[in-house]
């Protein structure tokens, strides 16, 4: 054990977590979610953040690290119409998914066929009025949002990572100066679990939780694969498509989003700077979670903070955040010529929020996208 292996986990998870939990609490709250069942999501997130990731690094000697679906979060955000009981029953048909394509082989084969142009176009589509509501926030409230636009601008020259924990650990700092934060609770409440009943929702499961599956599969889980195979590692792919399943299956109940691999904290984990002998890195993966089974306990606190910021905070905070995930998107997106215009399609339906027949703009631009695709491979025969 190095010090440079603890650090390296810890930085993993301060990233992870702060970086991203203002958009899971965005998502909890588009869902109707009250304060306690925000808390419990929280809570039930990072425990299976901890369990995941130090059973999988521990039982396969491997710096395996999981997290949850950012772009998924920022996908059910930007729904319209969910209450938290449907919002819980698409997160469980998305656990029951991830299971199924672990035990099915055609199914994850007919998954990565799934074009990259247009998946990407539609996590674009998502991730597009995440990242324009930071300017229209600007508008609103230019005291407290441009000097974090110009803050994000510096501080990622340095670390991009940094720049997004510096934009939050400025930005609430800021707030209070400004005198813009809502009274804290006297009492900041502890970590506790709200068991929340299901409804199954066909035009959710539809509209929300297959964009769900895809976006975890295609922007988590098979980049997570790729992080391992590149730094020298044979990922055990049906093993961590297992364990995330269930584990996605028994903490949904609890309103927590998908859990799956991690891409791009993952590759804190997995270089020579967390240890120099590749075959010593599967440490990270228990302290990674030691520390998020600490985060579990600070988490009820912490979602209390974040209601009591200003909602133009919360909006620049996560549009910020999403920019990096957003350039990825697109230049995936259109990387290349031949599927140029359905992805730009498939980008214009989704990022339009349009909703028909009760289901989202994701289903629609994903469909709108395969179909246009599918017209363009006919014509050329």
């Amino acid at each position: 054990m190095r010090f440079s292996v603890l650090t390296s986990a810890v930085v993993a998870a301060l990233v992870g977590f702060g970086g991203t939990i203002a958009i899971v609490v965005a998502a909890s709250q588009a869902a109707g979610a009250d304060p306690g069942q925000i808390s419990s999501g929280v809570v039930g997130l990072c425990l299976s953040m901890a369990a995941t990731s130090a059973f999988l690094g521990w039982r396969h000697r491997l710096p395996i690290i999981t997290a949850w679906s950012t772009p998924g979060a920022a996908l059910v955000a930007g729904s319209q119409g969910l209450s938290i009981n449907v919002a819980v029953g698409a997160f469980l048909m998305v656990g029951a998914l991830i299971l199924v394509t672990a035990a099915v082989k055609p199914l994850g084969a007919l998954v990565q066929r799934l074009p990259v142009a247009v998946a990407a176009a539609m996590l674009a589509g998502v991730l597009f009025r995440f990242c324009t509501a930071v300017f229209s926030s600007a508008q609103v409230d230019p005291m407290l949002v441009l000097p974090l636009v110009v803050l994000f601008l510096v501080a990622r020259r340095i670390s991009p990572f940094g720049a997004v924990l510096a934009v939050l650990g400025v930005g609430i700092a800021f707030a209070f100066f400004l005198g813009e934060v809502a009274p804290l609770p006297e009492h900041m409440p502890l970590p506790t679990l709200t068991l929340i009943w299901p409804e199954f929702d066909l035009q959710a499961l539809i509209g929300i939780g297959l964009p769900l599956y895809l976006v975890t599969m295609a922007s988590q889980n098979l980049p997570g694969f790729a992080v391992l195979q590149a730094a020298g590692y044979t990922p055990p792919t049906r093993a961590i498509l297992t364990v995330t399943g269930l584990a996605s299956l028994i903490t949904a109940p609890f309103g927590s989003l998908t859990t799956n691999l991690a891409a791009i904290t993952a590759s804190i984990c997995t270089g020579p700077e967390a240890h120099p002998d590749p075959a010593k890195r599967w440490m990270a993966s228990p302290c990674y979670g030691l520390f998020y089974i600490l985060l579990a306990i600070a988490g009820a606190a912490l979602v209390a903070l974040i209601a009591a910021l200003p909602a133009a905070l919360i909006a620049t905070f996560a549009g910020l955040a999403l920019l990096g995930p957003l350039v990825n998107a697109l230049g995936t997106a259109m990387g290349d010529p031949a599927r140029r215009f359905p992805a730009v399609l498939t980008l214009a339906v989704t990022a339009s929020g349009v909703s028909m027949a009760g289901i989202g703009s994701a289903f629609w631009g994903l469909a709108a996208g395969l179909i246009a695709l599918g017209i363009d491979h006919a014509g050329r025969r």
